[in-house]
Formats: structure tokens, C-alpha cells, sequence
């Protein structure tokens, strides 16, 4: 699921529309709620979306009439064709039947992260390097995070991401000053990918310090991977 459900259009617009986001397999269901929150019926009314990125839309809602307070229900289906995801933009075109007010909304985005197409995976050592080598595409990310733990910054990672660590942790004192690790996945589509998490910590800053670095065999996996672990290296403190 993607954040389950996602506001649309908002209170102060003649429609609110929220929709509930569920991902199967390689397809997205957009089940909408849509309320005429006007005084007026609301005539024609069409939901048109459009895809950016490895996404395609397979149907959309059919045409709707909504009288003053009413509400109905409606459904997008979009297919997915790669693991590097998309977002999904839409407008609401409609007739106002009292010559008032806007005849369309834009709606707020759907992002289509590329971690609801990925699980955790294993392979070996050997195969690991041998991958390593091969693929071109790497993403390089400074670590820039509040966590001031290694193995805290680590379960963080890989929760965030659905990675796999490869190294065995048993060995790991304590008070260790240094991590490096190797994390491995595979999308839904079949393609790998491959994470190396090198930090140390700072002693005399209490912060942790290093990078994080990505390959894959396509670009935008990379780059996309790169741009979740950049937005997510922070935790929220209580």
C-alpha cells in the first residue's frame, strides 16, 4: 500500500476527493471517494490522469453527475512496466451549473516509490562481488543522518529500504567504531541491487560519518534509491 489513503482535492474545493492507493503485483488501484461539496449539481465531471516515469494508465473513471452534498465512488487502474516507479498526476474537469467558481482542480500527486517493488534477497559473497563489478551504474550518497549509533543507522537503512544484509553482524563489538556492510534486493521485475554502507564514527563529534553507495545495472535505480536514502537518514526524536 501507498500510505493508504491519499487527499486528493481539499476542503475549501467544490470537490473533495481522497483515494485509497493498493499495489498488486505490477498494478496500482486508485479507489476514489468523490463529495460535491458545492450547493450546485456538478455536470460531466472526468478524472484525467497522467503518468511520469515507467507508469501507465490502464483505465479511468467513467464521466460523473453529482448533485449539491452527494457523493460517489470511482476507480483508476495503473500498470506498472519497471521497478523505478513514477508519479501520478491528475486533474478534475467538470461543469459548474452555477457559473461560479473554478471548472477544474488539480490534484495533488501520487508518488509511486520504488521500495513497494522491491524485497529483501540473498546471494553470495562471490556473486555479490562479481555484480559489484559489473554493473556501471553506481550512486554515491554522503551519510547525513541524526543517528549517532552504527548499528542503529544500519536497522534504520534497511527498514527504510527492504535491503538484506550479506555480512554477519555476530562479530561486531560494542563499542566498534567502524561498519562496513554489504545489502542486497531484487525487484519484482528481476533486477538486482546492491548497497555497500561504509560509516565510522566520529569521536570527537559523536556523529557518525561516511557513504553509502548503490549500483545497479539501470541508472534510474540508482539515482532513485539514492534520492529515498537521502530523504530517510534522519529519524524523528521524541
Amino acid at each position: 500500500r501507498l500510505d493508504k489513503v491519499q487527499q486528493l482535492a481539499g476542503l475549501s474545493e467544490p470537490l473533495y476527493i481522497e483515494g485509497f492507493v493498493e499495489v498488486r503485483d505490477y498494478d496500482i488501484d486508485i479507489d476514489l471517494l468523490i463529495i460535491n461539496q458545492s450547493k450546485s449539481t456538478i455536470a460531466n465531471l472526468n478524472l484525467e490522469f497522467y503518468t511520469v516515469g515507467d507508469l501507465k494508465l490502464v483505465d479511468k473513471p467513467q464521466s460523473i453527475t453529482l448533485g449539491p452534498g452527494k457523493s460517489t465512488t470511482a476507480k483508476a487502474l495503473v500498470k506498472v512496466t519497471s521497478t523505478a516507479g513514477g508519479t501520478i498526476f491528475g486533474t478534475a474537469y467538470f461543469d459548474n451549473y452555477s457559473k461560479k467558481g473554478p471548472t477544474h482542480i488539480i490534484l495533488n500527486p501520487i508518488y509511486v516509490r520504488l521500495v513497494e517493488y522491491m524485497y529483501p534477497a540473498t546471494c553470495s559473497e562471490t556473486a555479490f562481488r562479481k555484480m559489484w563489478a559489473e554493473y556501471d551504474w553506481e550512486n554515491k550518497v554522503a551519510v547525513n543522518t541524526n543517528i549517532s549509533d552504527l548499528k542503529e543507522y544500519l536497522d534504520h537503512l534497511v527498514s527504510q529500504t527492504k535491503m538484506k544484509s550479506l555480512t554477519s553482524l555476530s562479530t561486531l563489538e560494542e563499542n566498534c567504531g567502524f561498519l562496513s556492510v554489504n545489502l542486497y534486493a531484487k525487484s519484482k521485475f528481476g533486477e538486482d541491487v546492491l548497497m555497500n554502507i561504509s560509516v565510522d564514527k566520529q569521536t570527537d563529534k559523536g556523529k557518525i560519518a561516511g557513504f553509502v553507495r548503490i549500483r545497479s545495472k539501470t541508472q534510474r535505480i540508482a539515482l532513485v534509491l539514492g534520492e529515498r536514502i537521502q530523504k530517510i537518514q534522519n529519524i524523528q526524536k521524541k
